[in-house]
């Protein structure tokens, strides 16, 4: 296995991990800034004590957001006046410092005194004694928050116009057209790159254009890709762009879909488009499906695509498979797609489908369940009034069918399989009569309306409650009193007859007056029991209740009669609940 193959397989097995445990893609973390305190390097020499400035209604200013906008912009002319006045920065500069530094201004604000009703001129005077950290302003007007340019202060510097290094290469990335709060971003991922001599950074920027980019196209590049400026031309970079250039993708579209907000790992594209070629995608056909959906590109360096890939790699399919369905992919978003196919997937395992014919649909119909965002199993069974078996041979017959119930399209009622029913009721009336129910009877017409499951399985649970210690008598009258008690599951019954006899000591003949006692939870009656154990272990109950008495009864007569009767009974009752 070559390093190129190994580094495919990890990031496929990266990708796949990510996107299951988050089960949709996430967005981007916002930009905006977040208010609250910062880790802010302090030099003692040029800050004093920190006071509350109060507006003129007496509220206390004690962040950025709260401030007065006319003290806000009082505080802004006398900041821009000193910064170009007093310290000689360009017009430009000190108006950006001043505008888009509000963090800074709103700490500049606190250490006026209180009762300050000229702002304007109580800046000033600050300012004129006390010179501040003109990094500090400058750094957050590019874009930066306070504790990302907290690491990036200079020890022994605190006006700006002694590094000129910097200045002079942040002019050069100005004037080429890079928004001033987007420099911040390039400082951040590639500081070096404001320690350039004079001509390099130019030099850099001119050997993009010499590849036949755009300057807006450049400017896109460099904002999303900073660490690009380092060092040589990337090569992975200029290998993306030759082989999207081979398919048929110009560079205005590049320029139309790379958005500046994101970062872009060229080496994983490169990498992903070698990937494609390799499953035999022509060169017509990759720029065909990758202009249709750029995002299989774009969208975080084709995470997106190495999940398609690794999931449906799990299915068994092959390279000319996976080159098949990309092409195949329908006219909505590459991420909609994605997502439908993990959400039918996982419809697929709630209705109980088995492994091999979930295998077996994602393999053949990929495109179909990556078009239909499902509705809930739940609010599905329920609105075709059917159970999950009949679903599942629905979509073996017809998996054209989901179409039919994805969000948003009203459903109608599946009619009953009328040969399916007659030969459940048949195997029901034989299993009653095999009892000794009289046919048409009362007796057997409730029974049959009440039970649940096949005949066979009917039969398995009137076993187990025969072989739990009952006579086959005793059942049968159990049954006519309560047939609902068969309609539990066989392991159901037994847990629950093991807990009656075993852990609250109870024979097993008490089931005979109160069968129904099989079709409560096993929650309801170690709930119920253990609060009636601690009112006779306090003589506030008495010992011979009947167990129908105590878990027949609604939850207000409970509590009222019960719970209730003891001064320490609801402290009780809500401790065992918790311990539930």
């Amino acid at each position: 296995m070559t390093n190129l193959q190994r580094l495919r397989n990890l990031s496929i097995i990266k990708c796949i991990t990510f996107f299951c445990s988050e089960n949709k893609l996430r967005l981007s973390k916002s930009n905006f800034y977040v208010a609250g305190s910062y880790p802010i390097v302090e030099n003692l020499r040029f800050y004093g004590t920190s006071n509350v400035v109060r507006s003129q209604k007496g509220k206390i200013i004690d962040n950025t957001l709260q401030i007065p906008r006319a003290v806000r912009q009082e505080a802004q002319a006398a900041l821009l006046d000193y910064l170009h006045s007093t310290r000689s920065l360009q017009f430009m500069d000190a108006e950006n410092m001043s505008r888009n530094s509000p963090y800074f201004l709103g700490k500049l604000l606190k250490r006026l005194d209180n009762g300050e009703t000229d702002v304007g001129r109580s800046v000033t005077r600050l300012l004129r004694y006390h010179p501040i950290n003109e990094f500090e302003p400058f750094f957050e007007s590019i874009g930066l928050k306070p504790s990302e340019y907290s690491p990036f202060l200079p020890q022994n510097l605190m006006f700006l116009n002694d590094d000129q290094v910097l200045l002079k290469n942040y002019y050069v990335l100005c004037n080429y057209g890079i928004e001033r709060n987007k420099v911040g971003k390039i400082y951040k991922e590639a500081p070096e790159v404001f320690k350039y001599d004079c001509g390099v950074l130019q030099s850099k920027l001119q050997s993009f254009e010499k590849l036949g980019l755009s300057q807006s196209l450049i400017i896109k590049v460099i904002a999303s890709c900073p660490y690009l400026l380092r060092g040589d031309m990337s090569w992975e970079f200029i290998e993306v762009l030759r082989k999207l250039k081979n398919t048929g993708i110009e560079y205005n579209w590049l320029e139309e879909h790379m958005f500046e907000g994101n970062s872009y790992s060229w080496n994983r594209m490169l990498e992903l488009l070698c990937m494609l070629s390799d499953m035999g995608c022509s060169e017509e056909q990759l720029g065909g499906f990758i202009s249709r959906h750029p995002e299989l590109l774009l969208e975080r360096s084709g995470h997106l695509t190495y999940f398609l890939i690794g999931f449906l790699l799990k299915f068994g399919y092959t390279r000319n498979e996976l080159s098949t369905m990309f092409l195949q992919l329908p006219k909505i978003s590459a991420e909609n797609f994605a997502t439908n196919l993990l959400h039918s997937y996982h419809f697929l395992v709630e209705i109980e489908m088995t492994v091999q014919d979930i295998g077996r649909i994602v393999h053949s119909h990929p495109v179909l369940l990556g078009s239909c965002y499902l509705k809930k199993v739940n609010s599905l069974l329920a609105n075709l009034n059917t159970g999950k078996k009949r679903l599942c041979q629905m979509i073996m017959e017809d998996p054209n069918v989901l179409k039919n119930w994805v969000l948003g399209v009203r459903v109608k009622r599946l009619l009953p399989d009328t040969n399916k029913t007659i030969r459940a009721r048949m195997m029901k009336t034989e299993f009653l009569l095999s009892l000794g129910f009289m046919e048409k009877s009362n007796e057997m017409e409730r029974a049959l309306k009440v039970f649940r499951g096949k005949g066979i399985e009917l039969q398995e649970r009137f076993d187990c409650l025969v072989n739990a210690g009952l006579k086959r008598e005793e059942v049968i009258k159990m049954l006519k009193s309560s047939p609902h008690i068969l309609n539990q599951s066989k392991d159901v019954i037994e847990s629950k007859i093991d807990y009656l006899v075993n852990e609250l000591g109870y024979p097993v003949s008490s089931l005979i007056p109160f069968p129904s006692y099989i079709s409560y939870t096993i929650d309801r009656v170690k709930l119920r029991l253990s609060l009636y154990k601690w009112l006779v272990d306090e003589k506030a109950a008495d010992k011979n209740l009947a167990l129908s008495t105590l878990l027949a009864c609604s939850e207000k007569k409970f509590d009222r009669t019960y719970v209730n009767c003891h001064p320490r009974g609801p402290e009780v009752w809500e401790k065992l609940r918790k311990e539930m």
